[in-house]
């Protein structure tokens, strides 16, 4: 009783006790900024803020899941896709530091971001290879397989990049169309080596970056020749009328569009799996952004009901007086 005759007072009395100029100032300010009588602007965009952040924990949480979704769909299939090209390492090897002329650099990114740095790995990768393999009398160009490279790759090579394809994840591939893609690619440049760089997939938090080189056949003939890994091929026996020169030609025909599938699935998993991680990531900082914006609420609601408590009591205090 005594306290809701104290606000009754307060209420009838506020105006004459806050006749002061700094008083005035403040009531006059308060409420120049705060819409439709809201007493304090501060409350409003406390408010107003977490509802953002709440907006945008709602869609990270549903990023991951589609995100989820995706990588089950996908890695069953980078998984048997390893099959397809171990055996031309088997048999051919892998030389990615064989000297040639003529260089291809096949990086393969994402078109969508919000993955991490997956995309800024794989060009990071491109970027150390072109330096390696250019020099007096020697050529590299670049073949782009995604949006995200192509972006950060044009600024500074644009004149190297030979051909640049986006959209791959726009429908699920199936090796017929990579193996169509694979032969545009070789009909638009000439290499002695193909360099396929990728992140393969090992799990939800982990991915390698990987190189895989394809060599052409006159290079394959003259790595034979010398002895090195590529000796073994002189051990089998060609059946048929083709020559080793049209064998050769079709194994790395065969070899690039094996890689290149297993490539481009394996980016997409590893893809997919960054997002989880890194909406997870934006889940967590969402829901720690919104606890430490509900305490400042909070004090700021309850400072907003002591201030009011005080000037009631002062009026009361000077209606005794």
């Amino acid at each position: 009783m005594a306290m809701a005759a104290l606000r009754r007072e307060g209420r009838r009395f506020a105006t004459p006790l806050l006749s002061s100029p700094i008083r005035s100032s403040l009531i006059s300010h308060s409420q120049e900024q705060a819409p439709n009588g809201v007493r304090s602007i501060s409350t409003q965009v406390v408010r107003n803020r977490m509802k953002s952040v709440k907006n945008i924990q709602k869609i990270t949480k549903a990023m991951k899941m589609v995100a989820a979704s995706k990588l089950r769909a996908i890695q069953t299939r980078a998984e048997n896709s390893r099959g397809l090209w171990q055996p031309f390492t088997a048999l051919l090897g892998d030389s990615p530091s064989v000297n040639v002329k003529k260089s291809v650099i096949v990086t393969i990114s994402s078109d969508k971001g919000l993955c991490g740095g997956i995309n800024s790995t794989s060009v990071k990768i491109s970027r150390i290879l072109h330096k390696l393999s250019s020099g007096p009398e020697k050529e590299t160009k670049y073949v782009i397989l995604g949006e995200k490279a192509k972006a950060q790759l044009i600024r500074d090579s644009k004149n190297d990049i030979s051909l640049s394809i986006t959209e791959l994840q726009k429908n699920p591939l199936n090796y017929s169309q990579v193996s169509v893609l694979a032969d545009d690619i070789l009909k638009n440049v000439e290499f002695d080596a193909l360099r396929i760089v990728f992140n393969k997939f090992h799990s939800v938090v982990q991915f390698m970056p990987t190189v895989s080189t394809v060599l052409s056949p006159e290079i394959v003939e003259r790595e034979a020749e010398a002895g090195g890994k590529l000796g073994e091929l002189d051990s089998y026996e060609i059946e048929g009328a083709e020559t080793k020169g049209e064998v050769l030609q079709n194994l790395a025909e065969f070899q690039f569009s094996c890689i290149l599938f297993n490539g481009v699935l394996e980016n997409a998993c590893s893809e997919q799996g960054a997002r989880m991680s890194a909406m997870d990531s934006s889940s967590r900082n969402a829901g720690d952004m919104l606890d430490r914006l509900t305490l400042t609420y909070n004090r700021t609601r309850q400072a907003s009901i002591t201030t009011e408590l005080i000037e009631i009591i002062s009026g009361a205090s000077a209606l005794e007086g």
